[in-house]
């Protein structure tokens, strides 16, 4: 039985497991902010769909503009693309033959992309007893040995935010040995803006950031993302693109999105909200639960945890899997944060599955 890699994916989820479908699925697996897309999206919704008879902006505008003056980077520095998959699988293409670092558990699209894509994946695992916090000193040895490190900041399946110090301290031993590094600041956003390395661009041309727009904003559907790097990188990832890789719809959204500053506020202080009374909760039934700065938080059950994975999913609760995690194999959960209606209903069900265990 293979369980689907990523979350969100409820109808193939049951139908792999073999279990009916229930009326009402809530889905904790994804991690999208909860209230839904900005509601001036909705109010704009009209005046967005004339995008839709024309043929959209090659290079992504207007959102590369967007991007370029929300984080005061040159419009030279930022490729858009058609969600951080997308932008993935693009850097992914650069290092065929090449040596890439990852540190395990880790989101499964850099291995699967890389692997796709010929190159040579190098794995470093997290210990679960130092709570998966980076291993530096690993770390530091293996850069001149590879071509490339991913990290995931905060990471996910984790949360774990890797410290300013520890980053740059990798950064630094990076530009020594010839080594890109790639930041997946996908929920960075979730976080603090101040928390990402984008500012640092410009001081490293080894250094490249991957930027998703679906977590924050709740647009899965309309694909969109972008990566911010030197200029020299971003004119050779662009060779790999195909034209009009980002459509015109997307490209609009995404300039409305970047003007939510309270829209934004709101998701942080909700996610903060809810993942501290979840952790508490969980920590009062003596479980493990890792110390997030996301909107998704991972936990590990004093009792088996696939069976209340399973037991959960019986009741149209659905929970992330750690099958795919190196290091977690399914003994962990991530949950995101999302409606504090929907907190309090996987509350309750989780409090009478620990009583009855």
């Amino acid at each position: 039985m293979r369980l689907p890699e990523h979350g969100a994916n409820s109808k193939r989820l049951y139908a792999s497991m073999n279990i009916p479908l229930p009326e009402e699925v809530l889905d904790f697996s994804e991690n999208c902010n909860p209230v839904g897309p900005p509601p001036s999206i909705v109010e704009a919704w009209p005046e967005l769909l004339t995008t839709l008879n024309s043929y959209p902006d090659p290079d992504g505008q207007p959102f590369l503009f967007a991007v370029s003056t929300f984080h005061q980077v040159e419009e030279r520095q930022v490729l858009v693309g058609n969600g951080a998959a997308e932008l993935l699988s693009l850097l992914a293409g650069h290092y065929r033959g090449k040596r890439v670092l990852l540190i395990d558990p880790t989101f499964s699209e850099y291995r699967a992309t890389l692997i796709a894509n010929g190159a040579e994946v190098v794995s470093l695992q997290a210990n679960e007893t130092d709570g998966f916090q980076l291993p530096m000193q690993r770390i530091l040895e293996s850069l001149p040995k590879v071509n490339a490190i991913y990290i995931c900041t905060p990471n996910n399946p984790t949360g774990i935010l890797p410290t300013k110090s520890e980053l740059l301290k990798i950064i630094e031993a990076a530009k020594k040995s010839g080594t890109d590094v790639v930041l997946d600041e996908a929920f960075i956003d979730f976080v603090d803006e101040a928390k990402s390395f984008i500012s640092q661009v410009a001081n490293y041309p080894n250094l490249l950031i991957v930027r998703s727009m679906t977590k924050m904003y709740a647009i899965p559907g309309i694909r969109l993302g972008y990566l911010i790097a030197h200029p020299k990188r971003i004119e050779s990832l662009k060779l790999r693109a195909s034209h009009w890789h980002v459509n015109g719809l997307a490209a609009e959204i995404g300039v409305w999105c970047l003007r939510e500053d309270a829209y934004r506020e709101q998701a942080i202080q909700h996610a903060q909200r809810e993942r501290l009374k979840m952790k508490q909760f969980l920590r009062s039934h003596d479980c493990k639960v890792l110390d997030s700065s996301a909107n998704y938080l991972v936990m590990k059950p004093k009792q088996d945890g696939k069976k209340l994975y399973h037991d959960l999913l019986k009741q149209g609760i659905v929970l992330r899997h750690s099958e795919n995690f190196r290091g977690m194999d399914g003994r962990w959960l991530r949950i995101g944060m999302k409606s504090e209606k929907m907190m309090d209903t996987l509350r309750e069900a989780m409090d009478q599955w620990f009583k009855e265990q």
